[in-house]
């Protein structure tokens, strides 16, 4: 077998075999494929996709290629949930304890930032002193106990994926569904969860803009997650502007905290209820999306929530004094008003260019060895629909570097729309694809119809 035929014949448009895709996987992980035939390969599946059986045996290579947990010593049900990557997403922070609290264990594990989306690793790591680098043995020790743990990839998982995902962001080839789908379902069944949920964006901050592309990707992964006897949900919802208001390391971890507390932003507060209720209709916890939200909300208004939080930041060795009083985190040195330049309503809150900026400021990385500003960040003032005169302030931009906050002024400017007539208000939540089928989110009911 040699790996120019097999590059050739996907790049043809072949269907590769199980042996020929565990010859590519395989070779890559133990350094026999250099990096170069590997990124022609995922460039000639970019291009002509892959059969639903190449999709489920490549995620199967990805997942088998290191160490798959096995929690089935620990009685009781195991649910993840997992985002496409969004920006303001800091759903993970605040599902992760709500659903533990609510008697679900969640065996966690989550990303850095990449590109325009931040990542949940970092936003934790804000917290100083919260090691999210668990072994295996204390992840084993941990999950029992509190019920949730919240960690990076090791190197004894899925490794196949870790080599492979950093060459897909270096050769363009992030956003292929088939490529896309094992990757995230690898790295989730390796956890050894009972059931995943799936927050999968669309819009502007998204992997795709396109809702459509966003159900196309729903269905691949909840049918590929089927082949393997994994019960999986997946929810589509809006990325057309941020999630909540904060956006950088610190300002999400603090909004994350405001919401376990009952105080955070209503659109953030609802998509975590829908996609944490939903892991307990999985689980069994509750029959219906509205009965989950009544149980979780229960669950925050009575503390449990945020005492479950406080839990996990001292399991992990973070500082429990700042979350439960931010006011003493170290402050931004510089800050500057974003302030409209007319009256009107906000129409537009470009969430990728939100994100590019943040990440200007310092709260991202433009490469692997950057360090972070964790204080770094944009708070919105107006987001769409919200009425505006000029002199109002759209949006706070922070950072330790004032020359980053002037650099970027205008770009942020400009991710703000102004018009005169009010726009529709946005979606938030568009459906789900699960084994039942394809419904529809009905607000009123609070419910998939």
């Amino acid at each position: 077998m040699n790996q120019v035929d097999l590059i050739h014949k996907k790049r043809d448009g072949g269907e590769l075999t199980e042996n020929e895709l565990a010859f590519l996987i395989s070779g890559y992980v133990a350094g026999d494929i250099p990096d170069y035939q590997i990124s022609a390969f995922l460039m000639a599946v970019y291009f002509q996709g892959m059969t639903s059986r190449e999709t489920a045996t490549l995620t199967a290579l990805m997942r088998d290629s290191g160490v798959v947990l096995d929690h089935s010593h620990i009685p009781g049900f195991k649910a993840d949930k997992h985002s496409t990557g969004g920006v303001g997403d800091k759903v993970s922070l605040i599902l992760a304890p709500l659903v533990a609290a609510a008697g679900v264990y969640v065996p966690m594990i989550s990303g850095r930032a990449l590109a325009h989306t931040g990542g949940t690793l970092d936003k934790l790591e804000a917290i100083p002193g919260f090691r999210t680098n668990l072994s295996l043995e204390e992840i084993a020790r941990q999950l029992p106990e509190v019920g949730a743990v919240l960690v990076g990839q090791t190197a004894d998982l899925t490794p196949a994926d870790k080599k492979i995902y950093a060459l897909r962001d270096a050769t363009a080839t992030v956003n292929s569904i088939p490529l896309i789908t094992a990757s995230i379902l690898s790295k989730k069944m390796a956890e050894g969860i009972d059931a995943l949920v799936l927050d999968v964006k669309a819009g502007s901050g998204a992997i795709f803009n396109e809702k459509e592309k966003a159900w196309e990707l729903a269905r691949m992964l909840v049918n590929t997650a089927a082949h393997f006897g994994l019960r999986t949900s997946a929810i589509v919802t809006a990325m057309d502007q941020p999630l909540g208001n904060a956006i950088g390391n610190w300002l999400e971890t603090k909004e994350a905290i405001d919401t376990l507390r009952g105080t955070g932003p209503k659109d953030l507060l609802e998509l975590t209820l829908v996609l944490s209720a939903q892991m307990l209709v999985l689980a069994g916890k509750a029959g219906s999306v509205s009965e989950g939200c009544a149980i979780l909300e229960e669950k925050i208004s009575s503390g449990q929530a945020f005492d479950k939080f406080l839990e996990l930041v001292k399991w992990h060795e973070g500082d429990v004094s700042v979350v439960q009083n931010p006011d003493i985190y170290p402050q931004p040195k510089h800050s500057l008003a974003i302030k409209s330049e007319t009256d009107g309503y906000v129409a537009k809150v470009d969430s990728r260019e939100i994100g590019i900026v943040s990440m200007a400021l310092g709260a991202g990385r433009s490469s692997v060895e950057a360090e972070i500003d964790y204080t770094a960040g944009i708070c919105l003032k107006r987001k769409i629909c919200d009425s505006v005169k000029t002199g109002d302030t759209l949006a706070m931009a922070y950072s330790n570097h004032t020359e980053l906050l002037h650099a970027n002024a205008t770009r942020l400017q400009a991710a703000f729309k102004i018009e005169i007539e009010k726009p529709t208000t946005p979606g938030l939540i568009y459906g789900v694809i699960n084994s039942a089928g394809e419904k529809h989110w009905n607000a009123e009911k609070r419910d998939f119809v």
